[in-house]
């Protein structure tokens, strides 16, 4: 599996008390603690995977297999893999003889009586079959996506992040395992349909019966949720760019216009190994492949649907026009190839560490090819998108995802550190060394805040807390006092002592507010506080 790294933390074990303590009550089945907790019966690493599938579009019905090499932490009698319970479970080989197992939820409890050896590489072959859940509205819920292209030709892919893996093939479904020595990914088609999924095609061959097989193989470790069947009439180009080989696949009647429009690969994978380091997956090429749904992340796959639009499906995110000089989904989705799938977080709950420094990404990329202010325009601009509606991160162990704010706050925060920081030298060696040290890694927030505060010598936990684990952003509030200013912070998080920037008199002045009143010698009207550059709330109060 992709190692969960361990730091030691300055503050153990403070953060996860209080992200219990602070999420919103819900109730939750068993069925959500089976997939999101890591119970004994899943103490094992997975070392392999090694997926052979079969796919009729007609009946929408997959058949095949999964060979599982895996390495328990103790002797286990029992061990959980799961699959989804609409799906069959044909058999289970181990050493060529079925074992027992029994159902639950979509989970499948494996009995071997003379148990697994602690420490002992082993393996279990996993058969099964059924229709797998089709997706209703594609990447929003997850499952198969069984569409046709113009041409009535079948145009299928796969998208089950949040849903799971286990929606259509049996593997251990958590985010804090990964495959350390990446997979195999076989598919069969019918005849005149190509396959494209994760790593690079090692070869293809005619069944003999209808079908083809096309046969990928992922060097690198790789999230369950990121191994995707994309089949279709595919047209294939591409060609190696400063050292990377890159990709693409497309509807054959697209072929032209795609040529021309994934020029902007090229500017954005300049930016990105500039700013965040070499891309993570170059021995696994990096491709895109064009699908009916919007896009994914699928690693060294990246799924995109943007229409060859600008902005998101035409539209700027931002509202300030800036989204829509580029191709969202080629942006976003493989940004996440550095933030999601090289680092991973260990439980989703902790998706902000996906989506939030992605949504960054953004910024990123158009602080590269316009300057900064545009950058700082646009992160600016996806204030709009935030709803403070509940806390960023969600509860841990059951599989839940917290607020969608993740998106826009996520970034808003990291633009926040960076002028905390106030020297962009420092903070683009952050992103990279951040970026460059958890590579190919499994993180959680408290391994983040440590890294961060290590590197920058600030106190970030309070800032972390706020953003994070709070629904609401912090509020500045000053009053007249006098012929000055009192001022003071309003947040939720304890020992919040976030400076900020304000510009008085015309000159910029670095304030440390406090949950205590300090006051300035200077009139509310006198004091323009840099809301640009760190994303907060100022209140205006009356003189007592």
């Amino acid at each position: 599996m992709k190692k969960i790294i361990l730091f030691s933390l300055l503050f153990t074990g403070i953060l996860g008390v209080n992200a219990q303590l602070l999420q919103e009550k819900e109730s939750y089945t068993k069925g959500d603690t089976l997939r999101g907790s890591l119970r004994r019966e899943r103490n094992f690493n997975v070392r392999e995977y090694h997926l052979n599938v079969k796919v009729d579009p007609g009946k929408k019905y997959i058949e095949g297999h999964n060979r599982i090499v895996f390495v328990p932490q103790e002797k286990l009698h029992t061990i959980q893999i799961d699959l989804f319970e609409n799906m069959d479970v044909d058999s289970i080989l181990y050493r060529g003889k079925p074992l027992p197992y029994r159902r639950e939820y979509n989970a499948v409890f494996i009995d071997n009586s003379k148990g697994f050896q602690k420490n002992r590489k082993d393996s279990i072959t996993f058969y099964y079959s059924g229709n797998p859940i089709a997706a209703k509205r594609a990447p929003w819920d997850g499952g198969f996506d069984w569409k046709t292209d113009k041409n009535g030709k079948p145009w299928i892919a796969t998208a089950v992040q949040g849903t799971g893996a286990s929606a259509w093939w049996p593997n251990k479904d958590h985010q804090s395992d990964e495959p350390e020595n990446g997979m195999t990914i076989k598919v069969a088609v019918p005849n005149g349909l190509m396959d494209v999924s994760n790593g690079r095609l090692t070869g293809k061959k005619d069944l003999g019966n209808g079908y083809t097989r096309w046969d990928w193989k992922v060097t690198n470790p790789i999230n369950n949720y990121d191994v995707a069947l994309n089949i279709g009439d595919y047209a294939h180009f591409g060609e190696t760019y400063k050292g990377l080989d890159m990709d693409f696949y497309v509807l054959s009647y697209n072929l032209k216009k795609a040529k021309m429009h994934f020029q902007e690969v090229k500017p954005m994978m300049d930016c990105f190994q500039e700013k965040f380091g070499t891309y993570p997956f170059k021995e696994d090429s990096y491709k895109m492949v064009e699908t009916a749904h919007l896009g994914m992340e699928h690693q060294s796959a990246v799924a995109y649907g943007n229409k060859y639009m600008k902005g998101y499906l035409g539209r700027d995110l931002s509202g300030t026009g800036i989204g829509n000089r580029w191709d969202f989904i080629i942006i976003h989705e493989t940004g996440h190839e550095w933030f999601g799938n090289s680092i991973t977080s260990s439980d989703i709950a902790d998706m902000w560490i996906h989506e939030g420094f992605t949504t960054y990404s953004e910024a990123v990329y158009v602080e590269c090819r316009w300057g900064y202010e545009d950058g700082q325009a646009y992160v600016n601009g996806l204030k709009q998108n935030v709803r403070n509606d509940r806390p960023i991160i969600g509860d841990y162990g059951v599989n839940k995802e917290g607020s969608g704010d993740m998106y826009p706050k996520g970034a808003l925060m990291l633009n926040t550190i960076r002028h905390m920081i106030n020297d962009d030298d420092k903070w683009w060696q952050l992103i990279r060394n951040y970026s460059e040290t958890f590579k190919h890694m499994i993180v959680d927030t408290e391994m983040v805040l440590n890294f961060f505060e290590q590197e920058t010598k600030l106190d970030l936990e309070p800032v972390f807390d706020q953003y994070l684990r709070h629904k609401d952003i912090p509020v500045l509030e000053l009053k007249r006092e006098g012929s000055g200013t009192a001022y003071r912070w309003v947040v939720d998080a304890d020992n919040f002592n976030m400076p900020v920037d304000a510009s008085i008199n015309g000159k910029t002045v670095r304030l440390h507010p406090t949950s205590e009143w300090q006051k300035l010698d200077v009139p509310p009207g006198g004091i323009s506080v840099a809301t640009d550059r760190f994303f907060i709330n100022v209140k205006v109060g009356k003189q007592p």
